[in-house]
């Protein structure tokens, strides 16, 4: 008996030693999060959104609403002076730290968002390269003053006037910091000018119409022309002074690349190895596509097929009504076939795509920021035929929004792709996962959702297609728009690395990734300055990846619509970071 409670007292001591352990790394682990919440508000408020007020607006911080971004060279030092100081502070206290799971990887997310950062400013340098950042900016800042009804109109285009006041000299600092763009830089920037004057012409007058102060409509008419006239001469001197001057290199080679991937979303896969993920990806998509296609149309080529697809498109002032109407089947498909939860009845208002926005972009989502109290409309924005297209041009537009891809870019920006990725945000664990993220996670997830609604079920007879050769063509639309991502991966690799011209990867969008001329040269341009667009196929993959390892843990009790719920509550981390949250463990993403 002696020996028996000899052995209790012991064990009651381990217990306890245990439990006062934990407890110590409990009061450890709560300790750690405040301070790092007090850093990292530091950070958003005194670094990120003073140097990018336009984010801090789209976010609901409506304190910067009359600040405009800053490009000159003295404010491109601060900055990379405060990133700096920051990321010291970050990394000190990640060594030292004893943190939670969430901080843990909040700490990552913005440690990653500043490095990311700081190589844009002193390494990619788009404020060196890039003229349309400066006009886009100037547009950027008024539209998201329009958009959305946070506050009067009166209060609102005051914040226009004290913006557009800054738009001649933020051109002006384009002038003196641009220095031997490349070409297709100062292209795009001529290309999108036209309509960006048209949008402060036209457009902003128009949204302001029903302000009654004369005062303050005289001022905005006078800061209105200030600017019109800065963009007109902005473009005049682009046509004539930087175009020919624009003999520089967009390629970001190779080290570079792979340092943006790792910042942006903890992917440190070699690009050797990546690629040979993208063309086994690619390759599979295309022998689906070829099978479909064999199955709707024996006695034709895949080629034929496709050009078929192609031409079963919705007239051009149809489109946005076309993407409006697919709202009902998607929504009752995904509540009875219990896909994910959609937290909310409210649905997205869809328009044309803004002006500024149009070279380089066919259809977007734009959901207000987490912050926003009064204005919380989300827009689905379509591009629409440029009215300067000839009728051939027009019909190789519309051939991107056939009967299928118009499904697939509707699962892909509403439901339950990004505006579902939204309604989720409140749940998310921490104002950092409220505002920063990773593109393979918001992105991925979107083009995840293309095929995994039509994988389960959704696309076939009486399940938002009328009969079954209609499926098979909402299944080649799917595999179209995979393709076109898997052409993105493979280009953003090799044109940045230096193996792939522009003119070779306009012509292996059309020929790899069976799409249209018109097509091909728009994804061309996008990826001469956004070089890891992979992050859609990537994120995709690292999504079924999960997915799949998921279901080998929990096997039966696996629930597709409790892992979709999971994912989107985990707000927008690198791949990585969710993995770690719903596996436990570290294991390759890939």
């Amino acid at each position: 008996m002696k020996k028996f409670a000899a052995l209790l007292a012991i064990g009651v001591l381990m217990v306890a030693a245990h439990t006062a352990h934990a407890e110590k790394k409990k009061l450890s682990e709560i300790y750690w999060k405040k301070i790092f919440e007090h850093v990292s508000d530091e950070y958003l408020d005194q670094v990120y959104f003073p140097h990018q007020p336009t984010a801090g607006t789209l976010a609901g911080y409506h304190e910067y609403d009359t600040a405009l971004e800053d490009a000159s060279v003295p404010s491109v030092n601060a900055e990379v002076a405060d990133l700096k100081r920051f990321e010291q502070r970050f990394a000190d206290m990640q060594k030292k730290a004893v943190f939670d799971e969430t901080t843990r990887g909040d700490c990552a997310i913005v440690l990653g968002n500043i490095r990311s950062r700081l190589l844009t400013l002193e390494t990619i340098r788009p404020w060196e390269k890039n003229p349309d950042v400066y006009s886009s900016t100037a547009a950027d800042g008024a539209y998201t003053l329009m958009e959305r009804k946070f506050a009067s109109p009166d209060d609102r285009l005051r914040s226009i006037v004290a913006r557009e006041r800054r738009m001649p000299a933020l051109l002006e600092e384009a002038r003196l910091n641009l220095k031997n763009p490349p070409h297709i830089y100062s292209e795009i920037a001529i290309e999108q000018l036209p309509g960006i004057i048209k949008f402060f012409e036209r457009d902003v007058p128009l949204a302001f119409a029903d302000v009654q102060d004369p005062a303050l409509k005289e001022e905005f008419a006078h800061t209105n022309a200030q600017v019109i006239a800065a963009l007109n001469s902005y473009l005049g001197w682009l046509k004539t002074d930087l175009l020919p001057n624009s003999n520089g290199d967009y390629r970001i080679g190779a080290e570079t690349f792979a340092e943006k991937l790792h910042y942006d979303e903890m992917v440190d896969t070699p690009l050797d190895k990546l690629l040979e993920v993208g063309w086994a990806n690619l390759r599979k998509n295309q022998a689906q596509f070829s099978e479909v296609a064999k199955e709707l149309e024996p006695q034709k080529d895949a080629n034929a097929v496709l050009e078929e697809l192609g031409e079963n498109h919705p007239a051009p002032d149809q489109l946005i009504p076309a993407f409006r109407a697919t709202f009902d089947s998607l929504i009752g498909f995904i509540r009875s076939h219990h896909i994910v939860t959609i937290p909310s009845d409210v649905r997205p208002v869809v328009q044309e795509t803004p002006p500024f926005m149009r070279a380089t972009t066919f259809a977007s989502m734009d959901t207000p920021g987490p912050f926003e109290m009064h204005a919380t409309e989300a827009y689905f924005n379509a591009t629409l035929p440029d009215p300067s297209m000839t009728p051939a041009q027009v019909e190789g537009f519309m051939h991107s929004f056939n009967v299928g891809t118009v499904i697939s870019t509707s699962v892909h920006e509403a439901y339950p792709g990004h505006y579902v990725q939204f309604l989720w945000v409140p749940q998310a664990p921490s104002r950092v996962r409220k505002l920063l993220g990773a593109s393979t996670n918001v992105e991925g997830w979107a083009h995840y959702c293309e095929q995994m609604m039509l994988d389960e079920g959704y696309g076939q007879p009486g399940q938002g297609a009328k009969d079954e050769r209609e499926a098979k063509f909402l299944r080649l639309g799917q595999l179209q728009d995979a393709l076109l991502r898997n052409a993105r991966f493979i280009v953003g690799i090799e044109m940045h690395t230096g193996k792939m011209s522009f003119d070779q990867a306009v012509e292996f969008f059309q020929k790899e990734g069976y799409q249209s001329r018109e097509t091909a040269l728009v994804e061309t341009k996008r990826g001469t300055s956004d070089p890891t667009y992979l992050y859609y196929t990537l994120g995709k993959l690292e999504i079924l990846k999960l997915r799949e390892d998921l279901k080998q843990k929990q096997g039966s009790a696996f629930s597709l619509e409790e892992f979709h719920n999971n994912f989107l509550r985990q707000g927008f981390p690198p791949i990585k970071i969710v993995r770690e949250s719903l596996l436990g463990d570290e294991s390759p993403t890939l």
